[in-house]
């Protein structure tokens, strides 16, 4: 048992030779001595195995792009940059020093895509496993796929192993489809045209309000308060 927990906590992290390999195409100058360097001046902190060995999340492979960028287009000495990221660590946008424009959310790297390998080594799934989501409509039937489909790929996995299947959340997906269509209405009544920036912005704040009415029913359900 206690094998496999462990493979839980470590599935989806990659080994510094991986961190390499998805970011060298952008900063070639990048080494694992540089990576370590980035560690000791605690700008970012990967996690270690019980025999030692650095492994490193999606997180913290964003958090080096952004580190990088920072160093390589605006010139920032690490001492800044570790101020830019307390910052972003405490939920701020921090003002990037010479950028234009010139907070940080401005200079972040933009949402990266995942071929369908990416995605299961990101979260350990097998090919079955995302061919079941998929075909449950719980992920879009592409060749890439958004960031975001690592948590919801991670979760899938987490359920699955409660016994809660994707096959079993095609309702789910049906539910969702039909808050969509609710959320699309009620944004339109306003005025607001769909497909442009103040739409998306109106739209996802409905979706978070319906969120925490729908985590509400199911905390009184089970008895949460």
């Amino acid at each position: 048992m206690a094998a496999a927990g462990a493979h839980r906590v470590t599935a989806g992290l990659l080994s510094i030779g991986q961190v390499l390999a998805r970011l060298q195409d952008d900063f070639a100058d990048l080494t694992p001595s540089k990576l370590r360097f980035l560690e000791e001046q605690g700008l970012v902190t990967p996690e270690r195995t019980k025999s030692g060995y650095r492994k490193f999340s999606q997180e913290h492979i964003e958090r080096l792009r952004l580190i990088l960028t920072l160093q390589r287009d605006h010139y920032l000495p690490l001492k800044v940059i570790a101020e830019v990221l307390d910052d972003l660590d405490q939920g701020l946008d921090p003002v990037i020093p010479g950028a234009t424009p010139r907070n940080a959310s401005s200079v972040l790297a933009p949402k990266r895509v995942l071929s369908s390998d990416e995605l299961r080594r990101s979260t350990g799934a097998s090919s079955r496993f995302l061919g079941e989501a998929i075909a449950a409509g719980l992920l879009p039937a592409a060749e890439v796929f958004p960031h975001d489909a690592v948590a919801q790929l991670t979760a899938l996995l987490r359920l699955s192993e409660r016994g809660i299947t994707p096959r079993h959340l095609r309702s789910l997906r049906v539910a969702a489809e039909r808050e969509a269509e609710l959320i699309s209405h009620a944004v339109s009544t306003r005025g607001v045209k769909s497909g442009t920036p103040l739409g998306a912005e109106d739209a996802l704040e409905l979706a978070g309000y319906l969120d925490t009415v729908r985590s509400g029913v199911l905390r009184r359900r089970f008895g949460g308060q």
